[in-house]
């Protein structure tokens, strides 16, 4: 894969050199951008590759954190590269005072979230946390179809990672981005269904571009409001039968086995979303989850 630095001066194109506090305005080829000053990516795993690049067209500097990031983050900049483990107290002192944060691992346990929140004053930065959808609570309903589910919804308080992106959005003023399931190059559902991973049946399944998750982050960073929750999915729920059914007609998937699934799973709403996506004058580019895989389809692998 290409190397490309996760920010500094040929990313933005000009003035950055002389940017020490502030913001400063650019240009792209749709409209004025706010250029902030720091941006750390926590995890920065496959979501962080798409980020990367666009965060550094709205943010000076952007650095990419792992447990091992020599060995993660070659795409990145030596500068650019930050150790740090939640697990590991010692690596909090590096995260930069006032920046932007975007936290792409669970924010769990519950403890050391409390206990690093108010070394690093996560509460006096903006900051976004990529949480996922199994946060909520659709108890035993045989419904089906399963009802929407919008971000009123009860949420499961017993899972660690909820617990700790609770805290964080209600003592911090976090963003939360409940993230429905995530595909792109690399991870294709078509290959899905061909390995067993998953199974043709009725159960629904809510999903979302990489791309598009990129640059939703970086539009909540921007303008989303802060305690709120944000549901992340293209908007259309489909079957595992129904993408089933497409794949082996369009790309001759044979599932490995079909296998008896009684589960409903859930339609997830993402009005509040797309009203956000609109502020920003921005939309979704792949709300077409059958075209999007043909696009994956006739494109080699992902490294």
């Amino acid at each position: 894969m290409e190397s490309y630095p996760a920010g500094g001066n040929d990313s933005i194109g000009y003035g950055l050199s002389s940017l020490i506090t502030g913001t400063l305005s650019t240009y792209s080829n749709r409209e004025c951008l706010t250029v902030h000053k720091s941006l750390i990516i926590f995890g920065s795993g496959y979501t962080a590759r798409f980020l990367l690049p666009l965060a550094s067209r709205q943010y000076a500097q952007v650095f990419a954190t792992s447990r091992e990031p020599d060995k993660h983050l070659a795409h990145v900049t030596s500068e650019r590269r930050v150790r740090f483990d939640l697990m590991q107290q010692d690596t909090w002192t590096d995260i930069l005072i006032g920046a932007d944060l975007l936290w792409c691992f669970p924010a769990e346990p519950l403890e050391l979230v409390q206990q690093f929140a108010a070394s690093a004053q996560v509460s006096s930065r903006r900051i976004v946390i990529l949480g996922s959808t199994s946060a909520y609570n659709v108890g035993n309903s045989q419904d089906y179809p399963p009802p929407w589910i919008d971000e009123t919804a009860p949420i499961d308080l017993s899972k660690p990672r909820v617990q700790g992106e609770e805290f964080l959005r209600t003592n911090c003023g976090a963003i939360v981005l409940r993230v429905a399931g995530i595909y792109g190059p690399g991870r294709n559902p078509v290959e899905w269904i061909r390995t067993g991973r998953v199974s043709p049946s009725r159960k629904y399944v809510n999903l979302i571009h990489v791309e598009d998750l990129a640059r939703i982050c970086l539009v909540a960073l921007e303008r989303g409001k802060p305690g709120e929750v944000y549901n992340v999915s293209d908007g259309t729920p489909r079957t595992w039968r129904e993408i089933y059914l497409t794949a082996q007609q369009r790309w001759d998937a044979q599932a490995v086995a079909e296998k008896e699934n009684d589960a409903t799973g859930k339609r997830i709403s993402n009005e509040k979303l797309s009203s956000m996506l609109r502020t920003a004058q921005e939309a979704l580019r792949h709300s077409n989850l059958l075209q999007s895989l043909d696009e994956i389809q006739s494109k080699p692998p992902m490294p």
